[in-house]
């Protein structure tokens, strides 16, 4: 259905290059006097034509950016229509998009046809939606719920907008966890271990939004994973896996504008469709998802997380991927590090076999093992067998050198922040519990993700006995304004408890303010 133009007038204007990003978004500037003559308003739409090329963009106004006479163009369009200083085009008022009468619905509670669902994805992707306009149908979303039924529309419009891989491959298969674990390292080993197994395995991966390190981040300590679709489609026919970010391969390209809205607002309705539609773009069909359970993550309870385990299932059968759900303990951080090059080195420590670390191991080889079997392997003996031969560890340096890192790096030459902090213990005790979100919280005053040497040194997990004076933990900065900063977070909430096991109240919670009690 799309757009059409409102009536024939248009108006002749010169073109000024903006040198403004909107991210995905078509975008033009018109004076307040040319708006009001073309009878259109900001956040209206206007079509912009150079001969036979047209493209729709939201208008924003302004008395002062664009003289009148010249139109503001954003990156996107001067890009669409080869556009230069001066150039002129034809610019006309249009009507707006027909998917917003779509979602007026939603926002009304009713559940959405696939292809009103379609409209909408398209029109997201072809930035002809406004922040406003699709803030309006994520929330709605949140609001009203989605099931399975809109799940797999949504999923399979994001997929088919989006680029694909097609490798072709005998097995293709993947894994994703939906977060909340600090220190989640488990890919940076899957992906070499499946891989030196003979099986393909083309791992996107997402930067961290709230977290101290997406998977992305991580492995960008190894080797670099801003490629393109075809530099992603070499690394895996060489070498049967890679580890790569996402935002660059378009694919589902939907999913990253709707990231950029449920962030601010801490909602998460198109968890299933994110995930499953970009697994379906680079062709999996074995899938493992990964859901950690306890506090701190995204699912609190065993039945909550057997609940969407079992729709993630139900989704995957409709989308033709076979997926297996492992739900997985997330009381505390995996391994001992949170941070990008503090988990890197782990990572490797623990794939050269230079370190013991056993929940990240444990995690890595049952993850890896069911897989495996649901593609007839013996899954078990092969994770152990390519793991203690060495040959997941060459895997992973092969990974790295065809995504253009040092295959030789060794643990010692990844850099950690020169500023340091210790944190002791303040009684004699056992560790009670560790608070993941704040956790994440103090790593990411100190810099991490975006500064790769920040985070956090674990020395004491859930259980273990402590001695009053010892390290519990070390934060670390490449600056030492962001420890500072990361010391004034850790004061204001207790981040890992030390007490006896037998004790039933972990700490009490007070007013802070300083009334006091009353008489009466």
């Amino acid at each position: 259905m799309g757009i059409v133009r409102v009536g024939v007038a248009y108006m002749k204007l010169k073109v000024t290059v903006l040198g403004i990003n909107a991210g995905d978004k078509s975008i033009v500037v018109l004076n307040d006097e040319d708006a009001e003559e073309l009878g259109v308003r900001s956040l209206g739409r206007v079509s912009v034509s150079l001969g036979k090329k047209e493209l729709v963009a939201v208008l924003n106004t302004s008395k002062h950016v664009v003289k009148k006479g010249f139109v503001g163009v954003f990156d996107e369009l001067v890009e669409e229509l080869n556009l230069k200083e001066n150039t002129l085009v034809n610019v006309t008022a249009a009507e707006f998009p027909s998917s917003i009468q779509y979602i007026k619905s939603k926002i009304n509670g009713r559940k959405l046809k696939y292809e009103e669902i379609l409209e909408i994805v398209k029109d997201v992707v072809a930035g002809r939606l406004s922040r406003v306009e699709i803030t309006a149908f994520v929330t709605s979303l949140h609001n009203f719920g989605i099931d399975v039924d809109e799940a797999a529309r949504l999923s399979r419009a994001m997929y088919e907008t989006g680029e694909r891989l097609n490798l072709n491959n005998a097995y293709i298969v993947d894994k994703h966890s939906i977060g909340g674990v600090p220190g989640d390292k488990t890919t940076l080993l899957l992906v070499p271990i499946i891989a030196a197994c003979g099986v393909t395995i083309p791992k996107t991966s997402s930067r961290a939004i709230t977290s101290a390190g997406g998977t992305a981040d991580r492995a960008e300590v190894l080797m670099p994973v801003n490629l393109n679709l075809d530099e992603m489609r070499l690394v895996v026919k060489k070498t049967n896996g890679c580890i790569v970010w996402g935002g660059t391969l378009k694919l589902a390209p939907a999913d990253d504008i709707f990231i950029q809205i449920e962030y601010p607002l801490s909602i998460d309705p198109m968890l299933m469709p994110s995930i499953m539609s970009k697994k379906k773009a680079v062709g999996a069909e074995y899938l493992i998802i990964d859901i950690p359970c306890g506090r701190g993550t995204k699912v609190k309870t065993i039945g909550e997380a057997d609940t969407l385990a079992k729709d993630f299932i139900e989704l995957g059968s409709r989308m033709g991927i076979n997926v297996q759900c492992a739900i997985t303990y997330g009381e505390q951080p995996l391994g001992y590090t949170i941070g990008p090059a503090l988990e890197a080195k782990e990572a490797l420590e623990v794939i050269m076999r230079k370190k013991n670390v056993p929940d990240v191991l444990d995690k890595v080889r049952n993850l890896s093992r069911m897989l495996l079997e649901m593609i007839g392997k013996d899954g078990k003996n092969m994770v152990d067998k390519v793991f203690k031969s060495g040959e997941a560890e060459k895997k992973l340096r092969e990974i790295i050198f065809e995504q253009g890192g040092d295959s030789e790096i060794k643990p010692e030459d990844i850099e950690i922040g020169k500023y340091g902090m210790d944190i002791h213990a303040e009684r004699n005790g056992h560790v009670i519990w560790i608070n993941n979100h704040r956790i994440a919280i103090i790593a990411r005053a100190a810099g991490a993700p975006k500064d790769k040497g920040a985070g956090i040194q674990l020395y004491k997990k859930i259980g273990d006995s402590v001695e009053r004076g010892k390290r519990l933990f070390t934060i670390y900065a490449e600056k030492a304004g962001k420890l500072k900063r990361a010391k004034q977070v850790l004061e204001e909430e207790e981040v890992i408890y030390v007490g006896d096991r037998r004790e039933m109240v972990a700490y009490e919670v007070k007013k802070t303010s300083d009334v006091k009690p009353s008489n009466s």
